[in-house]
């Protein structure tokens, strides 16, 4: 991980809501029931109807959280889904572990 990678990811996570979206997305099935299959990861609508935040504001978030490597996006026809990055989320854990 670059050092512009890192501090990438810890402006992103330096906002609760993005901190909340990545929590929810850690067990999704707990999270967003209703949605039956999370095999593409959390449908977009299913997250902004959790957050309470303006569409605009939570796909901001998405996309900060996309950009800094935390999520990825898979789109299934109209639907885009969102699920976490996990080998990036536990290469910034391991690194923190390591230098701090």
């Amino acid at each position: 991980m670059t050092p512009n990678e890192l501090d990438n990811i810890i402006k992103s996570l330096s906002n609760p809501a993005r901190r909340d979206i990545l929590s929810w997305l850690k067990m999704p099935h707990l999270e967003f029931q209703g949605q039956s299959n999370y095999q593409y990861g959390v449908c977009v609508g299913k997250i902004f109807e959790k957050s309470g935040l303006s569409q605009s504001t939570v796909s901001s978030h998405l996309a900060n959280l996309q950009r800094a490597g935390l999520v990825s996006s898979t789109r299934q026809g109209q639907w885009v889904y969102y699920q976490r990055n996990e080998a990036i989320i536990e290469e910034f854990a391991e690194l923190l572990r390591k230098t701090l």
